[in-house]
């Protein structure tokens, strides 16, 4: 079956489309355009963002403000220690009036949803997440339940050194398409989020940009761009360096592949190109595969981090330098 690229129409509202919603988020953050770039990316790809860093350096506002910017469906869930499951998921309650049980869908039902500090609930509360993030469905009483679509995860987390943290089971880390670090702002930009935060609600100044069907346009088109064969062969390169360096003890899963590949084209599409380049890749190789590989003790040791030895494998395998060839007609 001959391959077809997306037309130069949709690229063009894929591009308009991103280019609009980093323009309102840099209206509440400045200075974050790689941070911004890979959480676009991610939507774009329909995958599950997990931003990570200290507290007070915007994550959650940077949730917030995706979540402003489209016009869906919004869920927040604030995890706490005592947070249960059904308050993810939902809950069947009994009716006074017929003595009949009827479902009442907890947060989790939403296009996006806001999971905040998810790693302060139990281990047992996190994993009711994992189902939806994976099936796009719940599952209550026996009973499955679809997602709305676009369905995406936005989560925040403080590094689990701090005070009062579950970290993360692998099985869950692998569901979030990238692992994102915000990083503290510039001194200009911070000086910057002085004179413009201290009277207003940065939020407020949020425009909605995009709906759930602009969205899902965008999510289509950007499954279609081309990828050629050397392109497909340096994701797959690099996943397997991962299980192969001597500084990681787990490298990353074949979902890994699947997933940088779909941020590779995202990437594409937001750039106007209906094709994949192998910069498309290094340049979302470390959101896409830090958080799925664990040290070895003697790289722990050496104060190595995962996404140190993730960048250095981009800058070790070698890149693919085979033209790209011509696609279908449009």
């Amino acid at each position: 079956m001959e391959p077809t690229v997306p037309s130069e129409s949709d690229l063009a509202t894929v591009a308009d489309l991103a280019r609009s919603i980093r323009t309102e988020l840099a209206r509440v953050l400045s200075g974050l355009d790689r941070a911004v770039d890979a959480v676009l990316a991610t939507v774009l790809a329909e995958g599950h963002v997990l931003l990570e860093d200290v507290p007070g350096v915007g994550k959650t506002t940077l949730a917030r403000a995706l979540g402003r910017a489209c016009d869906v469906s919004v869920g927040r869930i604030q995890f706490t220690p005592d947070l249960l499951p059904s308050d993810v998921t939902g809950v069947s309650v009994l009716r006074g009036t017929d003595r009949a049980f009827e479902f009442r869908p907890g947060p989790v039902f939403a296009n996006i949803v806001i999971a905040d500090e998810i790693n302060r609930a139990s281990p047992k509360t996190q994993a009711a997440l994992l189902e939806s993030m994976q099936e796009h469905a719940v599952t209550v009483d026996g009973q499955t339940r679809p997602l709305p679509r676009p369905f995406l995860v936005v989560a925040t987390q403080n590094p689990v050194d701090m005070e009062g943290t579950y970290p993360l089971p692998e099985a869950q880390r692998d569901r979030f398409m990238t692992r994102i670090t915000v990083g503290y702002p510039s001194g200009d930009d911070e000086m910057e989020m002085l004179r413009t935060h201290d009277r207003v609600d940065p939020l407020d100044s949020v425009a909605v940009v995009a709906d759930a069907g602009a969205l899902a346009h965008a999510i289509e088109v950007v499954r279609s761009v081309y990828t050629s064969e050397p392109a497909r062969r340096y994701v797959v390169d690099l996943v397997r360096a991962t299980r192969e360096s001597p500084e990681l003890r787990l490298g990353a899963s074949p979902r890994a592949s699947l997933q940088l590949l779909a941020l590779a084209k995202a990437r594409a599409a937001m750039s106007g190109r209906d094709h994949v380049l192998p910069d498309d890749v290094k340049a979302l190789a470390p959101a896409a595969l830090a958080h799925r590989v664990i040290l070895t003790a003697q790289a722990r040791s050496a104060a190595r981090t995962a996404e140190a030895v993730v960048t250095d494998l981009t800058a070790s395998v070698p890149v693919p330098t085979a033209g790209r060839p011509v696609p279908a007609p449009r």
